[in-house]
């Protein structure tokens, strides 16, 4: 890993440590550690999203669904069959590897917008199988009766032990993420980003690395879909429709699409607008919401992160102005 991310890394890990006790100490912001929870969840689609999409360049509109397969496949398991929380989780993990496993080998053929438009219709597929098959799913009505984490005998039934939990499975998956950023693979996942035929000529296996990172980050989308289950205890088809698969690029684009610290910042920025700072605006959030992400994606095209390095460049700049 980098020295640049280990710092980084680090103040992150004081930032989460130093969270809860800030806000629990402050009566009317104390229900923010509920919406941390869930930026960690939504943080573990980004990376996987920021890996495909910043890294490997491909398009996905279809997250939502491996989200929503990873959720569903853990509530049946937990709630219909008595299965263990941490083994229905395990169990989800390898339903949906399989499936982007499948969706991914003729799909990733696919280039651009077709691509795009391949993964929008899998997602399609995916919300009207939750809906429509009733007996398994609860139809749009969903179904509830699943049961919380617990380790070794300690139930996971506070909003501090579930924020402890979620944000040590977002590091550790971050650690992860980084270090294969840094590695062979990740240098080959940027070439196949800059040019796939200049990779295929200096001998990079690109199907193989296309479909590696896509059931990748299909799996990241999975652990996040069960930690949301166990969270909620109640599933629904609304939660992993269209509009949250286009909600989730917005927070890679809006933090900065070539870096994983940008989906972090991103998702932070928009679930925190989304369900807290922007309802003091009432019935007009929506438009605010859009007129933010507007000027974002106008004006800061590398997205939130980029702010960091035009600093950088300014000051390097008045440096060298004065000597």
């Amino acid at each position: 890993m980098q020295r640049q991310n280990r710092h980084i890394l680090l103040g992150l890990i004081l930032f989460l440590a130093a969270f809860p006790a800030v806000v629990l100490n402050v009566e009317s912001i104390s229900h923010y550690l509920d919406i941390m929870i869930f930026v960690g969840i939504y943080s573990l689609i980004a990376m996987g999203l920021s890996l495909l999409m910043g890294y490997a360049g491909q398009i996905s509109l279809g997250h939502a669904a491996f989200f929503g397969i990873g959720a569903y496949s853990s509530g049946i398991l937990n709630s219909s069959l008595s299965m263990s929380p941490w083994l229905a989780m395990a169990v989800g993990v390898l339903i949906t590897a399989t499936v982007a496993y499948v969706v991914g080998v003729p799909s990733l053929k696919l280039k651009g917008h077709y691509l795009a438009m391949a993964t929008l219709g899998f997602g399609m597929i995916v919300s009207i199988f939750l809906n429509e098959e009733v007996e398994l799913t609860g139809g749009p009505s969903g179904f509830s009766d699943i049961s919380g984490l617990s380790i070794a005998g300690l139930s996971l039934d506070s909003e501090l032990r579930y924020y402890i939990l979620v944000w040590s499975i977002v590091l550790v998956i971050l650690v992860f993420s980084l270090n294969i950023i840094d590695s062979r693979i990740g240098r080959a996942l940027r070439s196949l980003h800059d040019s796939e035929v200049a990779a295929d000529a200096m001998g990079i296996e690109t199907a193989r690395y296309k479909v590696a990172i896509f059931v990748l980050s299909a799996v990241y989308a999975s652990i996040a879909g069960s930690l949301y289950t166990h969270y909620m205890g109640f599933l629904s088809p609304s939660s992993f429709d269209l509009f949250f698969s286009i909600k989730l690029v917005m927070m890679v684009v809006v933090g900065g699409m070539h870096s994983i610290w940008g989906a972090l910042l991103g998702t932070w920025l928009l679930t925190f607008l989304g369900n807290e700072w922007l309802h003091v605006f009432q019935d007009f959030d929506i438009l605010v919401y859009g007129a933010i992400l507007l000027a974002i994606v106008m004006f800061l095209p590398e997205g939130l992160v980029g702010i960091l390095g035009k600093v950088r460049s300014l000051l390097r700049l008045k440096k060298e102005a004065r000597t």
